[in-house]
């Protein structure tokens, strides 16, 4: 009873106290009705069901009228099924519109329509470390936290992803999957992606979240959602997912039968240079590669491997081609 109590307090405080007046459209209740809850079921012969699994949970957040509901893309990305939950327990099937891999944002659209007030969208350009927000996942008031944006700045993940201007939250949001990003004036700014640790002077590494920043999904909404991908030429991929340590770029897994994989590339293998250039760095790994032109484009890379340095030259992809996805219109 203490602890919903506390999380009403919070929410109410934050947005009603700070904020001022708010539009019938967006009082609290209905910025938590807006949030709903995402089941995926993925085939097994999927390529992403050994990495993420077969059966996906988390949130989403209904954007508008029509009922698309964005979430993080990786919750649906190669579904058979979609199921949704709203806030009054009903549940929705839902079909798969759009999945983005520059931004990781994932769109879907429910069967039939919801009497849900969509969330509007906020500028998370505004949002600077030291900023108060709220996380809200699916659940009403018991599944807001408070938080606050600890850092914004580049984020590089294994998985040849890169987002320039990142949103660091802490303290942590347990369930942030598709968790919405709220500011003082009940506005959506971000999505939640996952659960890391952040390098922060004089404190160390703390626990946090990242969360996508919703002005990425701004220029791309209507391609999504029209076509199912942006209109933005292919990043190559190689298939590769890599991490690093002292400035090292190292391989850490290889799609199987993915570009890099038909070259020849392995699990342990040190990423040296990418076109003669010396790599310091995942991040600068990934610009180097996408640097090199559209997907297709052929890309060196020089590579310790055991005991030998060698040129490997790896004719890179469309990432969307090796993607089981089935888009409903």
């Amino acid at each position: 009873m203490q602890k919903n109590r506390l999380c009403h307090l919070l929410f109410f405080g934050f947005v009603l106290i700070l904020s001022g007046p708010v539009c019938a459209a967006q009082t609290p209740a209905n910025i938590l009705k807006a949030i709903v809850k995402i089941k995926a079921t993925i085939p097994h012969d999927a390529s992403t069901a050994q990495i993420l699994g077969t059966e996906r949970e988390g949130n989403g957040v209904v954007i508008d009228e029509r009922g698309h509901i964005l979430t993080i893309g990786y919750l649906i990305l190669e579904a058979a099924t979609i199921e949704v939950t709203e806030a009054n327990g009903e549940r929705v099937k839902a079909d798969f519109v759009a999945y983005d891999y520059q931004t990781g944002f994932g769109i879907l659209r429910a069967a039939q329509p919801l009497s849900i007030a969509p969330l509007q969208m906020g500028h998370s350009s505004r949002l600077k470390a030291g900023d108060p927000i709220l996380i809200a996942g699916f659940g009403g008031s018991e599944a807001v936290l408070g938080s606050r944006v600890v850092s914004r700045k580049e984020f590089a993940g294994y998985w040849e992803y890169l987002l320039e201007d990142a949103i660091y939250t802490s303290p942590p949001y347990p369930n942030y999957g598709g968790a919405a990003l709220i500011d003082r004036d009940g506005q959506l700014l971000g999505i939640g992606s996952i659960f890391t640790r952040l390098n922060i002077a004089g404190l160390g590494a703390i626990p946090c979240n990242m969360s996508v920043p919703i002005d990425l999904l701004k220029p791309i909404l209507v391609d999504l959602i029209n076509t199912g991908r942006s209109s933005e030429p292919p990043q190559p991929w190689l298939g590769v997912h890599a991490d690093e340590a002292h400035g090292r770029v190292f391989i850490i897994r290889v799609t199987p039968g993915g570009p890099a994989a038909k070259a020849g590339l392995k699990v342990g293998d040190i990423v040296l240079a990418v076109n003669q250039k010396p790599v310091n760095g995942l991040a600068q790994f990934f610009r180097q590669i996408w640097s090199a032109g559209p997907a297709g484009v052929k890309v060196t890379l020089s590579i310790l491997q055991e005991t030998r340095v060698l040129d490997i030259r790896v004719p890179s992809a469309d990432r969307y081609k090796f993607l089981k996805v089935s888009r409903q219109r």
